[in-house]
This record gives C-alpha cells, structure tokens and sequence, in this order.
C-alpha cells in the first residue's frame, strides 16, 4: 500500500452542507435568509442581547454588590482544630489538613486562626498565621513556618 492510496473508511466522510446552491437542495436563491433586510446582508445581524432600540433586559437589571477579581481566598483553620485532631510532635500542613478532613479545598493557601486553646507542640506550616495563632502555637512549644 502506498500513501496516495490510502482513503477513509466508506461512509466515515460526508460532504459539507453548502447553502445557495441550486434547484432540489431547497437551500438555493436566499439561502434560508428570507428577502433583503438586515438579516440577509452579509456580516448582517444584530448584536447579542439586541433588543431592535428597546432598553435591553441587561440594563434594566439592578448590577449588585462588587467582586474583588484580586482578593485573596485562604482556605482558614483555627488553633482549636489543631488541637483536637493532631498528636504531640506532628508536623501540620495543607495536605495533611485535606487528610484530615478538616478542609476540603486548598484555595489560595491555608490561613491559621487563633480561637480557642492548643495544648500540643505542634509544626505548623501555613501561607499566614494571625498574630494570636502564632503566639498560642509558640507558648505551646510548637512552631511556625511560613509556606
């Protein structure tokens, strides 16, 4: 066998449907456009949410509330969580908080908050810690490592 006669499959390839094109296609003369018009012209047509002059329904909806594009989405973990789920001397971190189920999405980072106690030496690595999170997880005996 050679390349020029190599050909596909009978039936795997079907010609392109070609509007305006003559008698017994009933797509010939207009091609389905109809008779002049915006519509038939070429690059014809409205634009998408067009209305004919009408105040679009766009416009006339209230715009609410405003959405940072730039904010930051830290996925947040208290001080007491760790507490409860981890043992003396583990090292604490996104993934292991993922294991854990104490989070389910990693987002932007992992923020640690400082409510409630710790009582456990603990290596914390997160992107921030608040400054009450930190001082709770150092005056336990742990650390802080910024990721």
């Amino acid at each position: 066998m050679k390349l020029h006669e190599l050909s596909p499959a009978p039936g795997s390839v079907k010609d392109s449907y070609r509007k305006g094109r003559g008698p017994g296609s009933g797509n010939g003369k207009t091609a389905g456009k109809g008779h002049k018009g915006q519509n038939a012209r070429s690059g014809g047509g409205v634009r998408l949410g067009f209305e004919g002059g009408q105040l679009p329904l766009y416009r006339k909806l209230p715009k609410r509330g405003f959405k940072n594009r730039f904010a930051v989405n830290y996925s947040i973990v208290n001080v007491s969580q760790l507490n409860d789920r981890f043992e003396d001397g583990d090292v604490v971190n996104l993934e292991k908080l993922m294991e854990a189920g104490i989070i389910t999405k990693p987002l932007d980072g992992l923020k640690i908050l400082g409510d409630g106690e710790i009582t456990k030496k603990l290596t914390v690595e997160a992107k921030v810690f608040s400054a009450a999170a930190k001082e709770k997880i150092e005056a336990a005996g742990g650390k802080t490592e910024v990721k």
